[in-house]
């Protein structure tokens, strides 16, 4: 076989250990057994040979047709000659991972898929269908595996595209001896919860007030959790015993289930060729309703992101409605997330060409769905070896993309997919927004699942929902993700006062969780986390932004219940017989569709001429937090805000965020109607009880009873229980219960000589203060002092500058004709005129209905 010599890839850091057979679970998975890699070893040459039998050689690696045909290019392989196909046979000459790519060649623009088949069984080993010609496919092969690499022109006008196939040697890399456990961590104050965030450990989104589920993957974790002195209970003992069961149970499901109750009918998850083929084919049979986008910023791995545009008239960007967005996966082994998006695409367009209500919604907005933010990441942990172990070399549970610039040098080396810091290495999407980027919630260190990244935005896929929110006006926006089942609002952080709008805000959130059964709060009750999307997005532009925690738990649990139950609201799922997670989408379009909910700007502009809104500004990020525990000075992130209306003529509406944006717009409280209660100092009972390190389950403690009163004779926005003692060596709990028997608030830091509980809003009351004696320094007792109750009056709402957009009109030849200040509130029509008179240049604010 004559042969071509394509750019090798060079392996490092090797391991030796065991190999795992891939379970078959569909046609689309190989049957061949794999390797989790740690490195890569030895320059690999590949042979190509011509479909034809011609001699090989440069021209080798450009596939052509002269047609094009749109049609999937994974689900089978095809006859040799097939219209709009062109093909290449290689063998592999290793143990280890294929890489095919393609690029864009030649003249014309066109859409070019990939498919890599197993020549034997027809088995597709791996897949790329985005939406121009630029592909990745990877997967996993063995030495002597004769292959078919099958190109597949889909669209566009050009014939050609050049090929690239790699071979990389890999060693087998084993996995834990021990296996995973999920365990809760109790956390009962926002100290306990700080330090667990310290820890690098794999903390999951499952939390609530006392307690955060959190991963123990080896004996390293359970170490380091031990030596924190916080305690915890399993949950679940063996992890990887799980995977195996939800994969099995998976597969039966499919084999019994030719159509979901899904939109799509779907009975499985979707990899990442799923999505972008099937995003093709929506657009490509709804044209005039859906378009097909690709953001602009590939991600380190060099692929696409793609999305949906789904509106009517759905080519006219420019049209004034409000935009309402929806996005999956911002951490890849989250499946259920990109699903969920996925089937509201579907549900949109369905729902549309069957009339109704959401015809009318749909054609009042614009939606864009993005099921895949960090595409990277996704197809890694969907292609993976199902370990469940939660080691480093465990790539089916990566959370993060694929950024190998922050990591040591030694674990730059070798491909994402196999690499010799493993799933460990990458950025958090969903900790990189400039939103509170750099305090606490982030983790600092390269190979911590949470970490942060370089700086605000630094990472390819942030930008491109920076790119996307920045220059449409998002109304609203719903980032999905597993697990917990909540519904989330901002602020992240605890310690930053909710804006203005929460009253509405919370409404909002609230309604959607009746539809699903989640628990609706603002995001810093699960545990603090800055740099996240909505912090971002929300406060720099008053679209209102949630996080969807989707299940009670796994990442991405059996299909059934994980995502078509979570979905139509069908039992288990607690959103059974009330809406479900689609109830709660169409919830909020139904949000982004109101006028009341938004800000509208009226006014008239002749046919053709451009209307734009504009605004850059500022913001701070948290004060920095550095590896080595110093603090930094807040980051200062600039941000341009621009949104486009195309006047067809005469009068127009154009459906916007408010002007002011929320994060100088104010916060929100209440004012007092009434004094503060007086403090009170409460004696310690006589003696002292007995050590006890097992609170709640082990009552033993101090009670002393107090209570709390209420309106009208005072009114109190915030209670603090305070006890003191010597020595930080020794360690009293505090907890405080409600008549009922109820926790309402507790502290049990450690490493400090007193406890503070803080209660917002008490309700009046009868309460009951444990004191818990959890541990003492030396053989004499160290007792707590007076317990001290104290009340502060609620803090009132505060009020901001009000800022403007610049609203500049240009005519047909792109000249400026008009300009002028805008300043719009929510749910406020303001009525701007005839922008395009140059009188409006003296106009400094609209007139108002």
């Amino acid at each position: 076989m004559a042969s071509v010599t394509l750019t090798p890839v060079r392996a490092h850091g090797l391991r030796s250990g065991r190999r795992r057979v891939l379970s078959v679970t569909a046609r689309r998975v190989p049957t061949w057994r794999v390797a989790a890699a740690v490195g890569l070893s030895g320059a690999v040459v590949i042979g190509l040979s011509a479909a034809t039998g011609t001699p090989a050689g440069a021209a080798d690696n450009i596939l052509r047709s002269d047609d094009s045909v749109a049609r999937s290019c994974f689900e089978k392989l095809l006859p040799a000659g097939t219209r709009g196909t062109d093909r290449r046979e290689v063998t592999a000459g290793v143990d280890g991972l294929v890489q095919a790519r393609l690029a864009p060649q030649g003249a014309g623009v066109g859409d070019w898929d990939i498919a890599v088949f197993d020549k034997k069984t027809g088995g597709v080993v791996a897949a790329s269908a985005a939406l121009r010609s630029a592909e990745l496919a990877e997967s996993f092969v063995t030495k002597g595996q004769q292959l078919v690499v099958q190109g597949c022109r889909y669209a566009g006008s050009a014939r050609s595209a050049r090929l690239g196939v790699d071979f990389l040697a890999i060693n087998a890399q084993g996995g834990s001896t021990k296996p995973a456990q999920l365990v809760r961590v109790e956390t009962p104050t926002r100290q306990q919860k700080d330090r667990l965030l310290t820890l690098d450990l794999d903390v999951t989104e499952k939390a609530d007030a006392t307690g955060v589920e959190v991963i123990l993957s080896s004996d390293e974790d359970r170490k380091v959790l031990a030596e924190s002195g916080l305690r915890s209970t399993v949950v679940r003992p063996d992890l990887s015993a799980d995977s195996a069961a939800n994969a099995r149970r998976d597969a039966a499901f499919t084999a019994r289930t030719p159509r979901s109750a899904l939109p799509s009918g779907r009975s499985s998850y979707r990899h990442l060729y799923d999505y972008d083929y099937e995003v093709k084919e929506l657009a490509r049979r709804n044209p005039g309703l859906v378009r097909a986008i690709t953001l602009p910023n590939a991600t380190w791995e060099g692929r696409e992101v793609s999305g949906l545009e789904i509106a009517t008239d759905v080519d006219n960007l420019a049209d004034g409605k409000a935009v309402n967005v929806t996005m999956g996966v911002h951490h890849a082994r989250e499946w259920p997330s990109a699903e969920h998006a996925m089937e509201w695409a579907y549900e949109l367009v369905n729902g549309y060409r069957a009339g109704g209500e959401l015809r009318s919604l749909v054609g009042k907005t614009r939606n864009i769905i993005v099921p895949v933010v960090n595409v990277d990441g996704f197809s890694i942990s969907r292609e993976a070896e199902p370990k469940g172990d939660f080691t480093r070399f465990d790539y089916e549970m990566k959370r993060k993309n694929c950024n190998v610039n922050d990591s040591p040098a030694e674990f730059r080396t070798g491909v994402c997919k196999a690499n010799p810091g493993g799933r460990s290495r990458g950025t958090d999407p969903n900790r990189n927004y400039a939103g509170f980027w750099g305090g606490a919630g982030a983790g600092l260190g390269w190979s911590s699942d949470t970490f942060r990244g370089s700086a605000p935005f630094s990472e390819p896929e942030t930008r491109n929902i920076r790119d996307l929110v920045s220059n449409r006006q998002v109304t609203n926006l719903v980032t999905l993700h597993t697990y917990s089942n909540l519904v989330l609002r901002v602020p992240g952080v605890a310690d930053v006062r909710p804006p203005l709008d929460e009253p509405v805000y919370k409404a909002l959130g609230d309604k959607m969780a009746s539809r699903n059964g989640y628990t609706s709060q603002p995001a810093w009750m699960l545990y603090d986390t800055t740099g996240s999307t909505e912090d971002w997005s929300y406060f720099a532009t008053g679209g209102y932004g949630f996080t969807f925690e989707i299940g009670a738990n796994e990442f991405h649990p059996p299909y059934e219940t994980g995502v078509i139950a979570e979905y139509a609201g069908l039992a288990p799922a607690p959103g059974a017989g009330k809406g479900g997670n689609r109830q709660a989408f169409i919830d909020m379009l139904s949000n982004a569709a109101d006028p009341a909910a938004h800000s509208t700007l009226i006014g008239s502009a002749p046919k053709g001429y451009q209307l734009q809104l504009r605004k850059s500004f500022q913001t701070p990020t948290s004060p920095v937090l550095n590896p080595d525990g110093s603090t930094g000075l807040p980051i200062y992130v600039a941000d341009t805000l621009t949104s486009n209306l195309s006047s067809t003529g005469g009068r127009f509406s154009w459906a916007v965020n408010p002007s002011t944006r929320p994060y100088v717009a104010g916060r929100y409280g209440r004012d007092p109607k009434g004094p503060a209660q007086a403090g009170v100092v409460l004696p310690n009972p006589p003696g002292v009880p007995p050590v006890n390190t097992n609170f709640p389950a082990d009552t033993t403690a101090e009670r002393i009873p107090f209570h709390v009163d209420g309106l009208p004779k005072v009114d109190n926005g915030k209670l603090t229980v305070s006890i003191s003692w010597a020595d930080a060596a020794t360690d009293w709990d505090l907890y405080i219960f409600d008549a009922k028997g109820n926790v309402v608030t507790s502290s049990a830091s450690g490493g400090t000589n007193q406890e503070r509980a803080v209660l917002f809003d008490p309700p009046a009351g009868d309460y009951t203060a444990a004191v818990v004696n959890f541990s003492q320094a030396g053989p004499t007792t160290d007792d707590w002092g007076s317990l001290k109750v104290d009340f502060a009056s609620p803090l009132p709402t505060t009020y901001g500058p009000k800022e403007p957009y610049q609203l500049t009109c240009t005519d047909k030849k792109g000249r400026l004709v008009g300009l002028a200040d805008v300043y719009a509130d929510r749910g406020q029509t303001v009525d701007v005129g005839d922008v395009c008179q140059r009188s409006a240049r003296q106009t400094k604010e609209r007139g108002r209905r």
